[in-house]
């Protein structure tokens, strides 16, 4: 998509050049080309959104040996086209008591705070909308302001399974972002840096999971309670409170709602992917694997990931509230400062020598 932005921007350049309008060039001819990737940047994550869910069901299928969606299109590929639109046909209900302006406030938010955070991914070599030297810091403020479109959208639904939901996403999002925010300063202490391209080039030819394993388990999980889901989607669990959040949401504010959880889970598997996996490099060092391109194995990385990530819900049960946030303030913190120290200590030791 990067590469196809790139040629669409320099037919734009030769255009205003031939044109004579060498004075209105720079100004126009970036705005334009700025356009363009966003709009592309967004259709390709809208396209690996719907083929998430696909990817889900064929997990689920072959979890529990069934075929999942086969019947529409070949192995079922357009199946999330279709699912698409029927959500986006379906007649939208808003509750009586409802704010209208909050209610349809919440799931925009959500949905485009999960499409900012991909401003600062790099899924390439130079291939990044924005390669800021703080980028794994934006990525953690994106991360936590996302729960302000689940609290807006509780609160507006005036029901007491949405709020009851909302609140729940709100004390999980604090409990597990301090875990997080423990772990990525493990990556920083030991990369030196805060720009994600540069973590990337820090890991040619030995990956971070080799040599930080505890602290990318214990990324993974809180990376998992962080997107709400199984075992810790707590803030949607149906056995207690319907759907949580988006009990009182249909048709297109449900797609939002929808297509932002999956983004989100994207994203945090892009992250990971960034500060443990290598990013765009090989699997293996060979020379035949070169040939590929780097955004196809970042790709890779992070559809397994989430393929992971997925199965858990066939295979764990789900958490209690109490033993999820029990779990959040008396283990994983506690042991994410231990990391944080052991990590300062080692990374201390090495520079001297």
């Amino acid at each position: 998509m990067l590469y196809i932005s790139n040629l669409i921007s320099e037919i734009i350049l030769n255009l205003f050049t031939n044109l004579g309008l060498d004075w209105f060039l720079e100004e126009t001819a970036y705005l334009v080309a700025l356009i363009i990737k966003t709009i592309l940047v967004i259709v390709l994550i809208m396209m690996c959104v719907a083929y998430s869910t696909w990817l889900e069901r064929k997990v689920h299928g072959l979890v529990s040996l069934r075929k999942g969606p086969n019947v529409v299109g070949i192995f079922g590929l357009l199946q999330p086209i279709y699912d698409g639109l029927k959500l986006f046909m379906k007649e939208m209900i808003i509750p009586r008591n409802a704010s209208k302006f909050m209610y349809f406030l919440g799931p925009i938010v959500a949905f485009t705070l999960a499409l900012l955070g991909w401003v600062v991914i790099p899924i390439e070599d130079k291939a990044v909308f924005a390669n800021l030297d703080i980028g794994i810091l934006y990525t953690l403020a994106i991360s936590s302001l996302g729960v302000y479109g689940i609290m807006i959208a509780g609160w507006a639904s005036n029901s007491k399974f949405s709020l009851y939901g909302a609140i729940r996403a709100t004390a999980q999002m604090i409990s597990y972002e301090l875990t997080l925010g423990m772990m990525v300063i493990c990556v920083i202490l030991v990369t030196g840096t805060l720009n994600l391209t540069e973590i990337v080039y820090y890991q040619e030819g030995f990956w971070n999971i080799f040599k930080m394993f505890p602290v990318a388990v214990l990324f993974f999980i809180t990376m998992i309670a962080e997107t709400n889901r199984h075992p810790f989607d707590l803030p949607e669990s149906e056995a207690d409170i319907v759907s949580g959040y988006h009990t009182e949401y249909s048709g297109f504010a449900f797609a939002l709602f929808f297509l932002a959880e999956y983004a989100n889970l994207m994203l945090m598997a892009s992250i990971f992917t960034i500060l443990f996996l290598g990013g765009w490099y090989p699997i293996l060092n060979f020379s035949i694997f070169a040939y590929i391109p780097g955004f196809i194995w970042f790709m890779f990385k992070v559809f397994i990931l989430i393929a992971f990530v997925i199965q858990l819900k066939s295979i764990l049960p789900r958490y209690r509230y109490d033993q999820l946030m029990r779990l959040g303030w008396k283990i994983f913190i506690p042991i994410a400062l231990v990391m944080v120290v052991i990590t300062a200590i080692i990374v201390r030791l090495i520079s001297q020598n």
